[in-house]
């Protein structure tokens, strides 16, 4: 029988701090709607844990995998994405981080997986595919891909009680927009709570999928406005949060194999500029722009005049990103950093077959920002023209880097079900 642990630690900012997500807004949090948490699931020697908040860096991911009790290799440091949380990356995302949150988060993330491996007993688990809830919608095309795969394990004691239960879901955590002033985790709180009340005294554990492309459709322009919207609610999180979990709680159950195992890559991006202007003629346009504009683009613009005086000038190196997966019980955990597009993710569940419940997370181990597919870059927009700007990277991922990163994952998916890897 295999062993396996859950853990659960509060990383609930106090109010005042900067929030992070939505170049709009400009206020600090006032407060909380829902408690942020750290919340990490041991299996085996193998360990994810999955931080409420918008990125965590790679330096500080490779701090914690080799801070915590279990072996490095073994670790997967993923963030939930919401945009309702506050600064976690330093140098990223505009807004300066409070080095005292950071290093609290840190703790956090390091304690939950030591708390988690300190809970290990046997265990049983089983694995099912949830059906499509219908939230999640292409943002950049109209009935473009989106991935509508909804992996669920359940994991119980020997005595049969549920210890913890694991979902995944391919849809951005920006049903709350830049009017929020809230912490909260968006909808995932609202997915972990209904599986929490559905299995009382278990843990509900939530990894954010590929959602580069992919949100409940609106724009990611849209988000440039503070004006409130019916749509993008805590009342609209808790409905699509209840449906995500009402479908994977209607998978079946299959039982997987007594074993865990992890595999590691590296691959090398590069980037690629898309401004053909000059940095100092930027800044100065944009400059003179947010004189006359209303306040979210004023603030936006603000951004990108800031990242073309200090930003724009670098030479971009070769960003080392790492990819992960994770097999326990022969179910893979493919781990991605930075905001993957729905295609790779495809491409990826193709190559595992189609039909086996499988998680494909981005958001692990870093976020760089966008990795988009190669075909993307025909079509512009935020996430291939400006929102390395906001994440203040001096230039996008070259066309390819998705590809490079799936080709590790398919890799590393192949050598870990040859029986591989961490046992």
């Amino acid at each position: 029988m295999i062993r396996a642990g859950v853990a659960i630690v509060d990383i609930t900012p106090p109010p005042g701090l900067a929030m992070s997500g939505f170049a709009a807004r400009t206020l600090p949090a006032r407060g909380a709607h829902d408690a942020l948490t750290a919340r990490a699931m041991v299996v085996g020697d193998t360990a994810l844990v999955v931080a409420d908040v918008i990125g965590i860096d790679a330096a500080t991911s490779a701090r914690i995998r080799q801070r915590c009790v279990l072996p490095a290799d073994n670790v997967v440091v993923a963030a939930l994405h919401n945009h309702g949380g506050p600064v976690s990356m330093a140098g990223r995302l505009s807004v300066a981080a409070d080095p005292t949150y950071l290093e609290r988060l840190e703790d956090a993330c390091i304690a939950a997986i030591d708390k988690a491996a300190a809970a290990r007993r046997p265990a049983t688990v089983t694995v099912g595919q949830g059906s499509d809830p219908g939230i999640a919608r292409n943002r950049r095309h109209p009935g473009g891909p989106v991935d509508t795969s909804l992996p669920h394990l359940r994991i119980r004691a020997a005595d049969g009680s549920m210890i913890a239960v694991v979902t995944a879901y391919a849809c951005h955590p920006v049903v709350l927009a830049a009017d929020n002033l809230l912490w909260t985790a968006d909808y995932p709180h609202f997915v972990r709570q209904a599986l929490e009340e559905a299995y009382p005294g278990a843990v509900a554990l939530f990894m954010t999928g590929c959602v580069g492309d992919a949100n409940t459709g609106h724009s990611a322009h849209a988000s440039i406005s503070l004006a409130e919207n019916p749509d993008r609610s805590f009342a609209a999180a808790e409905r699509i949060g209840r449906a995500v979990a009402e479908a994977a709680l209607g998978a079946a159950e299959h039982p997987v194999s007594e074993t865990s195992s992890a595999r590691n890559g590296t691959v090398s991006l590069v980037f690629a500029r898309r401004e053909t202007e000059a940095p100092d003629f930027l800044e100065n346009r944009w400059r003179e722009e947010a004189l006359n504009a209303e306040p979210a683009r004023k603030s936006l613009l603000g951004y990108w005049a800031d990242w073309a005086r200090d930003i724009a000038p670098l030479k971009p190196e070769p960003l080392a990103a790492r990819v992960t997966v994770l097999d326990w019980g022969g179910v893979p955990i493919v781990s991605l950093p930075g905001e993957i597009f729905a295609e790779t993710a495809l491409t990826i569940r193709t190559s595992l077959g189609a039909d086996k419940p499988a998680f494909v997370i981005g958001f692990a181990d870093d976020n760089p920002g966008y990795i988009p597919p190669a075909n993307e870059f025909q079509f512009g927009g935020y996430e291939i023209d400006e929102a390395h700007r906001y994440y203040g990277m001096a230039a996008t991922f070259a066309p390819g880097s998705a590809e490079t990163l799936a080709a590790c994952a398919i890799r590393l998916a192949s050598e870990t079900s040859g029986g591989r890897g961490a046992a």
